[in-house]
């Protein structure tokens, strides 16, 4: 199950990261990456399975949700949130004075994992004046950046 796990996530940053893919596609893929590696920590045993299916399943929708209502500039702002957040431990906000569209990223619990420092963090972003929350997981790599895990 890691491995799927890990194929979700991989094949969401590759799409996402080589601009191959609509603004739904992107937070689809993001969203169920994140989702399935939600679900997995709840199952056991068999129940694992079904728990990073539905996980990636509400994560998917969810995504897909945040990723049609984002443009350009959301994401932008949004990503330079994150990264602001990974380094400085604090909450970060980010507004897109052009639409309205906010959120903010609140970085959680930092580890080490195989000699990365890595992060958890939490994801609001308000669309049309709803919150739409995500969590995920950040690794910096040797080149000072972060890419989700």
């Amino acid at each position: 199950m890691k491995k799927l796990t890990l194929l979700v996530a991989s094949l969401a940053l590759a799409v996402v990261s080589t601009g191959c893919a609509t603004k739904e596609e992107s937070g689809t893929l993001m969203g169920a990456g994140a989702g399935a590696l939600i679900g997995n920590q709840f199952g056991h045993g068999g129940g694992r399975v079904a728990a990073t299916v539905g996980g990636a399943l509400i994560g998917g929708f969810i995504g897909n949700r945040i990723g049609k209502s984002m443009d350009d500039e959301d994401r932008r702002r949004a990503y330079e949130a994150q990264y602001a957040a990974f380094n400085s431990g604090q909450r970060t906000e980010w507004r897109n004075p052009n639409n309205g569209r906010y959120g903010y990223v609140t970085p959680r619990r930092t580890y080490t994992y195989q000699s990365y420092q890595c992060r958890e963090f939490e994801q609001t972003i308000y669309i049309d004046g709803r919150p739409e929350t995500m969590v995920g997981k950040a690794c910096q790599q040797p080149d000072g950046s972060w890419r989700e895990a």
